[in-house]
């Protein structure tokens, strides 16, 4: 049994937060199960090499970051599409209609006791979005912005697409600016795919470098659907996600695009991993990053095929650029196979920039940091070009020629 991770957070302060929010009787029972066994869980999984654990989220001071629960506030903005419903997570609850569908999925992906994390996001959380798209029905430029004005904030976001449905959902996460000193942001997704549906969910996450960072992202691809993650990490002191899919459904697919800058001391531990769980599905993981300075990255790809998953296409790659001799990384790419009748393959790379590259640019008249910033630029553009959001692809690319500058 591990030692209790918040000495303020009790039955007294869940109910609170439930009743302030006029909750129905079942979310006030998952949060305070996700209570009762949080402190009997473990920590997320991270990659531990010899005599070496990358990422010690255990050391961190929670009782600080996360503050006074009762207190989280945002500023959120959430546009919606034509004949879908885009609302906050307690509107949704208010209306008869979307709080059946809440019900019936929330925790149905991502398991509120899958670890002492998730089940905290659980018991605490205050806001998030529901994105209910119905049978038949595109959504596109769905998107959700999200200001985090408080010492910690805990924030939930619902997708559900019925039988033939779609969407593209865009999501912003920053820090507001009268924030002072760390703080902790902790953030859940699940996306529940119907039948022959497609969702794409991209995210920017550029919170400031005093905010310690947790998410989850997970999807459940139904028959002939699609679920596919972009994930854009730039900001945070320390960041700590996780972006998954299970592929359920015979003939479902699934594109995990990621691309990260860290600079100064910043920490990013990423992982995206997949399972093939039905015949004839598709997954595509590619992630590119860079590191400065004396920031650290660490990546952990899973793909895992089960035995009755016929007919699998995987594949994954990982490439990381380090600018500086101070800034470390590490890759850990894996494929675990339960069926023979799979083509997979995995890739990673760590390493700085290519000396001989240098000079000769430089040689054409470019000074060492013109040239650097060319290298970092096409560095990125094999997974810019993966990103089919152009809004989002083009937000990337300003960010990235900002952190050059």
């Amino acid at each position: 049994m591990s030692t209790q991770l918040h000495k303020d957070i009790s039955e007294d302060t869940v109910r609170q937060l439930a009743e302030e929010r006029d909750e129905p009787e079942w979310l006030l029972e998952a949060r305070l199960d996700a209570l009762e066994a949080m402190d009997g869980l473990d920590y997320p999984s991270v990659i531990q090499t010899p005599g070496r654990k990358w990422t010690n989220l255990e050391d961190l001071d929670f009782d600080a970051l996360v503050g006074d629960p009762l207190a989280q506030t945002e500023d959120k903005d959430q546009v919606g599409a034509e004949n879908a419903r885009v609302e906050s997570f307690h509107d949704a609850l208010q209306d008869d209609d979307l709080a059946e569908h809440v019900e019936d999925a929330f925790g149905s992906v991502v398991d509120p006791q899958q670890n002492r994390l998730t089940a905290l996001s659980t018991a605490l959380f205050t806001t998030g979005t529901v994105v209910y798209v119905p049978e038949g029905v595109d959504a596109e430029d769905v998107t959700i912005r999200t200001s985090m004005n408080s010492r910690s904030l805990f924030n939930y976001t619902l997708v559900v697409t019925e039988t033939s449905a779609s969407a593209t959902i865009l999501e912003r996460q920053n820090t507001g600016d009268d924030v002072e000193g760390e703080r902790y942001y902790s953030g859940i997704v699940e996306v529940d795919a119907g039948e022959n549906s497609y969702v794409q969910y991209g995210s920017l996450q550029d919170f400031d470098e005093q905010t310690y960072n947790y998410t989850v992202k997970r999807g459940d691809a139904d028959t002939y659907s699609t679920v596919n993650w972009i994930e854009g990490n730039l900001g945070s002191r320390l960041t700590k996600t996780s972006v998954s899919t299970e592929l359920n459904g015979d003939g479902s697919e699934t594109k995990i695009v990621g691309a990260f800058f860290g600079h100064d001391d910043q920490h990013f531990d990423l992982d995206a991993k997949v399972w093939h769980r039905a015949e004839h599905t598709t997954a595509d993981l590619v992630t590119r990053g860079v590191i400065d300075d004396e920031a650290r990255s660490v990546y952990e790809g899973v793909q895992d095929v089960g035995s009755g998953a016929w007919d699998t296409s995987s594949y994954q790659r990982e490439n990381t650029l380090m600018l500086s001799d101070e800034s470390e990384a590490d890759a850990s790419p894996k494929l675990i196979i339960n069926n023979h009748d799979t083509e997979a393959s995995h890739s990673a790379t760590v390493g700085q920039v290519d000396q001989e590259t240098l000079f000769y640019m430089q040689g054409r008249g470019l000074t060492e940091q013109q040239a650097t910033d060319m290298l970092v630029e096409g560095f990125f553009v094999p997974v810019l070009e993966e990103v089919e959001v152009e809004e989002l692809r083009e937000d990337l690319q300003t960010r990235i020629a900002e952190r050059l500058a």
